[in-house]
């Protein structure tokens, strides 16, 4: 089910949800009996440009990555995925609360419309109070007119990274790195649409409803949610 995507000690607590009792020395054990290792590698991942002359807001944030509700600090980013017919970009907004994707995009270019489109998914997905943080990078599309137009009409607080500072959007950071090793890095896409197909595939089955945690003790990000009585918002899969 995780796609040779689960370490030993993510292997430990599925199991341990199942109600089976195993050490995690165990499953490591038993993992390299059988030849199970995992089959993502790294590569170097570009981030957005951030050389222009547009404003760029404080840091509001400050690198505060567990808030204590829903919908009080979210963070986004844009990555690049390859496909034989070219460059397909993926826009993302996260909740800092449950490590939840809740709105994504994807275009074959990197305009202020892509970041937005995700934006306003997860606005419509979770419907969030005014005063919530949202933090990206200093990337142009970011610092759009279009793109603070909508936070302004939202009344969402915009928070950017400092200057070369690449932990102040760590967590979003991660995301990417764990889609590319986990899904993207195994595949070869044969145009966009199915690369479209299968990253959605990822953030809304995979990543959102099952993939185990640490940071949640290893629940996914839908069980954290439906697990937290003060949580007053309904989960949503985009379906």
């Amino acid at each position: 089910m995780s796609g040779k995507n689960y370490g030993s000690r993510r292997i430990q607590h599925s199991l341990l949800a199942e109600n089976i009792q195993i050490g995690r020395y165990k499953v490591r054990r038993i993992m390299r009996q059988q030849g199970l290792v995992t089959t993502w590698r790294r590569k170097f991942i570009k981030t957005t440009d951030s050389k222009h002359s547009m404003t760029v807001a404080d840091n509001v944030l400050d690198q505060q990555f567990n808030p204590n509700k829903a919908n009080k600090n979210w963070v986004a980013d844009i990555t690049y995925i390859w496909t034989a017919s070219g460059w397909l970009y993926l826009a993302a907004v996260m909740d800092l609360y449950s490590r939840k994707i809740v709105g994504y995009s994807l275009s074959s270019r990197m305009t202020a419309d892509l970041v937005c489109t995700a934006l306003q998914v997860a606005i419509h997905t979770r419907q969030p109070p005014k005063g919530l943080i949202m933090h990206t990078d200093r990337g142009s599309q970011y610092c759009s007119q279009q793109y603070q137009d909508l936070l302004n009409q939202h009344g969402i607080v915009c928070s950017m990274s400092h200057k070369g500072l690449c932990y102040d959007n760590a967590v979003m950071e991660r995301f990417f790195l764990n889609l590319k090793m986990e899904r993207v890095w195994q595949q070869s896409y044969a145009n966009h649409q199915e690369a479209i197909k299968d990253v959605s595939h990822y953030i809304t089955v995979f990543y959102n409803q099952i993939r185990l945690h640490s940071t949640l003790g290893y629940l996914s990000p839908n069980s954290f949610e439906q697990k937290v009585d003060n949580l007053s918002m309904p989960v949503s899969d985009f379906t």
